[in-house]
């Protein structure tokens, strides 16, 4: 049982309304096991979602040395100590941070698992004023990237005004191969 149905339920006596826990209560009383992604960030409104993101970050970060982003740049490290994946700033957390090889670019990477919004325009140049103004080199440049299965015509006219700003679609392939 869910800690947000058990503080519904109350106590004996107790006069409740517990129809949005609904699904719930027919799985337990079915004996049905419910997949619930749950987090407990607030600002992570549909945890599902956040999972999905997360599963991609993973998977980018894990095999970055094949993607063409890892041919040309290196994830953040510090002291040989990878810190770019999640990288903590005043704005919110970076996906990912990496930098060009030759040291001559920060890159933030904002990665979204489905269609990504004008919106995540707005939020990645947070990321990028944050970068240029607490780490980026006087000779560095800093330059954005949105990672997504999907983009629209809001996003691609968004981003026709900051040419700093890169758009990625990604391709997730399955295949089976008979040995």
């Amino acid at each position: 049982m869910s800690t947000e149905l058990k503080r519904s339920s109350g106590s004996i006596g107790t006069v409740a309304n517990l129809s949005k826990y609904s699904s719930e209560i027919e799985a337990l009383i079915g004996n049905i096991s419910l997949n619930v992604v749950k987090s407990s960030d607030p600002s992570v409104e549909d945890a599902s979602s956040f999972a999905l993101e997360k599963h991609l970050e993973d998977f980018l970060v894990a095999n970055w040395a094949s993607t063409s982003l890892g041919q040309t740049h290196d994830i953040f490290s510090e002291d040989g100590e990878l810190i770019g994946q999640q990288y903590p700033t005043d704005t919110g957390p970076i996906d990912i941070l990496a930098i060009s090889k030759d040291k001559r670019e920060l890159l933030v990477i904002e990665l979204k698992k489905g269609r990504a919004s004008d919106a995540v325009v707005g939020q990645i140049q947070r990321y990028m004023g944050y970068v240029m103004g607490e780490l980026a080199e006087p000779e560095q440049i800093v330059r954005g990237a949105i990672i997504a299965l999907e983009d629209d015509k809001k996003i691609r006219y968004a981003l026709k005004v900051n040419p700093s700003i890169f758009f990625y679609r990604y391709e997730v392939k399955f295949q089976l191969i008979p040995s």
